[in-house]
C-alpha cells in the first residue's frame, strides 16, 4: 500500500496533529524510505525461517552493584552552582509548548 497526501492529512487530523503542507511531505518521504526497506527485508534470502526476537538484547547479562548509602553533596553547594533557584528547587525554562486546537 502506498501512502498518500491524503491518508497522511486524514490520519495527522485522527490524532489532532496539524501538520504544515511541508511536515506531510517529510512524512511521506520517510514512508517511501521505510517501505523500501522493508521491500529489501523481504528479499532475503529464508527470511522467513528467521525466529523474531522478543526484544533486541535478549542475550544481554546485568551485573548490578551493591548499593551502598553514601552521603551526598550538600543542597547548598548544589544550588550555588545554578543561575535561579527558588527554595531548594531549581527553577527550568519551560520547555514544553502547548498547543490550544480549539476550532
Amino acid at each position: 500500500m502506498k501512502f498518500t497526501k491524503e491518508m497522511v492529512e486524514d490520519y495527522a487530523a485522527k490524532l489532532l496533529v496539524g501538520l504544515t503542507p511541508e511536515e506531510n511531505k517529510l512524512v511521506l518521504d520517510e514512508m517511501e524510505i521505510i517501505e523500501a526497506t522493508i521491500e529489501n527485508v523481504t528479499k532475503i534470502k529464508d527470511i522467513e525461517k528467521v525466529e523474531p526476537m522478543s526484544y533486541c538484547l535478549d542475550d544481554l547479562t546485568v551485573e548490578l552493584r551493591e548499593d551502598v548509602a553514601e552521603e551526598s553533596c550538600a543542597i547548598e553547594d548544589i544550588l550555588r552552582n545554578c543561575d535561579n533557584y527558588e527554595n531548594r528547587e531549581i527553577v527550568v525554562p519551560k520547555v514544553v509548548k502547548t498547543n490550544d486546537v480549539h476550532e
